[in-house]
C-alpha cells in the first residue's frame, strides 16, 4: 500500500472529524445557533434543545465512527451526504459572495471534496482504523 497516500487520507480524514465535531459541538453549547441554521437553511423550523442533543448525540457516533474508520461503506457515505446537503442547501449564498459572511459559504466545497474523495478511496483509507 502507498504510504504516500494512506497517510493523505487518514489527514483528510481527521481534518473533517475535526469541522464536523466542532458544528457538532455548537449544537450541544448553543442549542439556539444550531435551531436557527436548521430554520434557516433546511427548513425545520422549531428545533429545540433537546431535538438537537439528540442530533448531536447522533452525529457525535457517526463521527467517532468515521474517525476510527469503522463501516466505511456507510459512515463515510453518511458523512458525504450530510456534508453535501450542507454545501447545497444555502446555494442563495453562492451568488453573492461578498455580501456578509456568504464568502466564508465556500470553504464547504473543498470540504465536500475531501469527502467524496475519503468514500471514493474508502478502502484504500487504513491508517489507524480499529
Amino acid at each position: 500500500m502507498n504510504n504516500k497516500l494512506t497517510n493523505c487520507l487518514f489527514y483528510l480524514r481527521i481534518s473533517v472529524a475535526l469541522v464536523l465535531v466542532m458544528w457538532t459541538v455548537d449544537k450541544i453549547l448553543n442549542p439556539a445557533h444550531a435551531a436557527g441554521v436548521f430554520e434557516k437553511f433546511y427548513f425545520l423550523g422549531g428545533m429545540g434543545g433537546t431535538i438537537m442533543l439528540v442530533i448531536a448525540i447522533a452525529e457525535l457516533v457517526l463521527i467517532a465512527l468515521f474517525l476510527i474508520g469503522r463501516f466505511k461503506n456507510i459512515t463515510y457515505l453518511i458523512v458525504l451526504i450530510i456534508h453535501a446537503v450542507s454545501t447545497l442547501t444555502p446555494f442563495a449564498m453562492y451568488l453573492n459572495p461578498f455580501e456578509g459572511p456568504a464568502l466564508l459559504f465556500f470553504a464547504a466545497w473543498p470540504m465536500l471534496a475531501a469527502c467524496y474523495t475519503l468514500y471514493v478511496l474508502r478502502d484504500e483509507d487504513t491508517k489507524f482504523n480499529f
